[in-house]
């Protein structure tokens, strides 16, 4: 039993490579102590795609640069499901059914529309890889309840992404980088 990260590209506007952020996801998932029998997906989608979703499920219109969709909340059922004993512990057939954290949809058109406006910011250059490496930390985050909508959960959540870009990005420990 692993953690498995699904990777999805569904944009053809920027080169994404899919190893590289899969890698670069699986380990900020270990860093958030992701561990056994859980799986999460990573999709990159065009601007029409995205714009889709944020209207769809967050009430907004137009295209947005990341968006989260957290599954299982819980990792561990609590009760009883159908056919198992009422001792709330988890059976070994629950174990091999794995853990879904959920999906976080990655935009790149828009993310390099954005990078120029965070350059000179938490070390952030500029680039697209920047960005793309904050968008996924951000949406991954999101799925372990990280928000920011009041000022204090903001900066709580972006001094984890900050912790987690230097532990996996910024010293140039992102597998793949140049």
């Amino acid at each position: 039993m692993a953690v498995e990260v699904f990777i999805a590209n569904e944009q053809s506007a920027f080169p994404v490579d899919e190893d590289r952020w899969m890698r670069f996801a699986l380990d900020i998932l270990k860093s958030q102590k992701v561990s056994g029998n859980a799986e999460f997906s990573l999709i990159f989608v065009d601007k029409s795609a995205i714009a889709g979703l944020n209207e769809r499920f967050m009430g907004k219109k137009g295209p947005t640069d990341v968006l989260s969709f957290p599954i299982e909340t819980e990792p561990y059922a609590v009760g009883r499901s159908p056919d198992s004993s009422s001792n709330n512990q988890r059976s070994s057939s629950q174990d091999s059914v794995p853990f879904l954290l959920g999906d976080v949809v990655v935009c790149p058109e828009v993310a390099s529309e954005n990078a120029r406006e965070h350059a000179g910011i938490n070390s952030h250059d500029g680039s697209l890889d920047d960005e793309m490496a904050l968008l996924i930390v951000h949406g991954i985050l999101h799925l372990f309840g990280l928000d920011h909508e009041l000022d204090d959960e903001a900066e709580i959540m972006e001094e984890r992404e900050q912790e987690l870009l230097q532990l996996h990005y910024r010293k140039g420990s992102l597998p793949g980088a140049v």
